[in-house]
């Protein structure tokens, strides 16, 4: 199953995806600019092989809800991230916040 929810912050909205698959689930929350996610991305990938993509990513790690996503501290983060003021250890939130 796959649910898609708008997500509403005073600056403005993201979408959050939830992606129901067998034995895991896929999180993850979306603005025009860039996204955070649940442990299933590879931020390593993002950085070294698609660094000309300039990804603007944050990875969060046990997380199992959009909400529990929102709220963990981000264990690692895309350099294009980096570069806008977003790094390890920021609530996912406040990376969103910053996203939009």
């Amino acid at each position: 199953m796959v649910e898609v929810v708008p997500v509403h912050f005073p600056e403005g909205t993201a979408i959050a995806v939830t992606v129901r698959l067998p034995k895991t689930t896929l999180l993850a929350v979306t603005t025009d600019n860039g996204y955070i996610m649940c442990g299933a991305l590879d931020v390593g990938l993002l950085n070294e092989k698609l660094a000309s993509r300039e990804i603007l990513a944050g990875r969060a790690v046990g997380v199992k809800t959009i909400q529990e996503l929102l709220d963990a501290p981000l264990e690692s983060v895309t350099t294009t991230a980096e570069k806008q003021g977003i790094t390890a250890g920021m609530i996912g939130r406040d990376a969103v916040v910053k996203m939009l």
